[in-house]
C-alpha cells in the first residue's frame, strides 16, 4: 500500500508554495478578485489540504477527494488560462470567457460539497486523536479544540462562501443550510 505522507509529502509542500505564491498575484492587481475574497479561499484550501487531508489519512481514499481535486483542478486551469491569455495577448477568446464565468455553476457546488464532506469525514478522527488540540492546564492557560473548531468551520463555510461570492446577501442563521448541517452534526456526535 502507498504511504501517502512518505510518497506524496513533497506534493503538499509544493501545494503550500503555490497557494502562498498566489497572494502576490492578487496584491499586484494581475487578478481582479478582491483580497477579501482571495484570502478566505486560500485559507480554506490550506485548511483542507493540510488540516484535513494531510493530517487524517482516513480521508485519503474517500470519493470526495476525487471530486475535490477535479473541481479545483478544472477551475484553476480555466482561471489561469483566462488570465494568462489576457495578460499575454490583451484579450481572451469568447469560449474561454464563457468557460471562466459558466463552469462555476457546476464546479463551485461540487467543490464546496467535497470540502465540507471531507471535513465531516475527518471529525471522528479529530475527536479520537485530539490532534492539534491544546488542553488545560498549560503554561499559556489556554485551551483549543481542533474538533470543535472544525465543526465551527463547517457552520460558517456556506455563509462565508455565499458572502464571499456576493451572490446572495447575508442570510439569517436559521435559514442557512450550514446551520441545519451543524445541528445534525452536533446531534450525531
Amino acid at each position: 500500500m502507498l504511504d501517502f505522507k512518505k510518497e506524496c509529502g513533497h506534493l503538499h509542500f509544493m501545494h503550500l508554495f503555490i497557494y502562498l505564491s498566489d497572494m502576490p498575484i492578487y496584491f499586484q492587481g494581475l487578478v481582479r478578485s478582491p483580497v477579501s475574497a482571495t484570502l478566505p479561499q486560500i485559507g480554506s484550501r490550506l485548511f483542507l489540504t493540510w488540516g484535513v487531508l494531510w493530517s487524517f489519512p482516513e480521508t485519503h481514499s474517500h470519493i470526495l477527494v476525487t471530486s475535490l481535486v477535479i473541481s479545483w483542478s478544472i477551475t484553476e486551469v480555466i482561471r489561469y488560462s483566462f488570465f494568462g491569455m489576457k495578460e499575454a495577448f490583451g484579450f481572451t477568446p469568447s469560449w474561454l470567457l464563457w468557460l471562466r464565468y459558466s463552469t462555476f455553476m457546476l464546479l463551485y457546488p461540487t467543490g464546496i460539497c467535497s470540502e465540507v464532506g471531507l471535513i465531516y469525514i475527518a471529525l471522528p478522527c479529530m475527536k479520537a486523536s485530539e490532534k492539534y488540540s491544546l488542553r488545560m492546564p498549560n503554561k499559556w492557560n489556554f485551551s483549543f479544540d481542533y474538533f470543535y473548531a472544525s465543526i465551527l468551520s463547517i457552520a460558517i463555510y456556506m455563509p462565508a462562501e455565499v458572502c464571499r461570492e456576493g451572490n446572495v446577501g447575508i442570510q439569517p442563521l436559521l435559514h442557512c443550510p450550514s446551520f441545519v448541517v451543524l445541528v445534525v452534526f452536533y446531534q450525531e456526535l
